[in-house]
């Protein structure tokens, strides 16, 4: 009797394949009380790529003292660690002397509220500094013209990058206006023609007036 032959199986072995992590954002360099701002944007980005931002506003969960649910314990628990990582991860951020004074903070949210009220409050006395710079400049006849209006083109530079940005023709017409009182026929001629010229046009005019 002839044996009907079986087919081989064959296996087909489905290769594991690992889930993609999302990629980790470059740790900022760390904060020493210089660029606030810069340093915030670039931490929170950073703790976004740790899914760490929720501790920065989230309040501590309580849990009862004599709580026997195993699910709102281990949540408690799960919580306290992510508070863990995003208060530490903030406070390798920081310069070593910031780290001292910041340790203490029992909390993320502690800690990220205290930088920014203290760092955010300075950023905001530097914009008023810078304004007031800008404001009370003033050109000389003892310096050059254009010494002074590359002086407080760097003014206008340092204003800018505080986020206060002016038009052009804001510009010109704010130097303009701080030619010194002996360029007073030259300023008059440069008001009419503003319209028509640019910034780079107008350092060009003060520079054929000068010599």
């Amino acid at each position: 009797m002839a044996t009907e032959s079986a087919n081989p199986v064959t296996m087909v072995v489905q290769p594991h394949v690992t889930q993609p992590i999302a990629a980790q954002g470059e740790r900022p360099e760390k904060f020493s009380g210089n660029d606030f701002k810069r340093w915030h944007q670039k931490m929170l980005f950073y703790l976004t790529t740790l899914n760490l931002t929720r501790f920065l506003s989230e309040e501590v969960p309580v849990v009862s003292e004599g709580e026997t649910d195993t699910q709102k314990r281990a949540a408690m628990d799960a919580w306290g660690h992510g508070d863990f990582l995003c208060r530490n991860n903030i406070l390798n951020g920081l310069s070593d002397t910031l780290y001292n004074v910041y340790s203490s903070a029992t909390t993320a949210r502690a800690l990220w509220e205290s930088l920014e009220k203290k760092y955010k409050t300075e950023d905001a006395g530097l914009k008023k500094f810078i304004v007031e710079k800008v404001l009370d400049f003033k050109m000389v006849v003892s310096k050059t013209v254009m010494n002074q209006v590359q002086e407080f083109q760097m003014i206008l530079h340092d204003l800018h990058a505080e986020g206060m940005k002016l038009s052009e023709s804001f510009q010109v017409a704010a130097m303009i206006e701080k030619l010194p009182p002996l360029w007073k026929n030259f300023k008059n001629y440069l008001k009419h023609k503003r319209k028509e010229m640019g910034l780079e046009g107008s350092k060009g005019n003060w520079k054929l007036w000068q010599t």
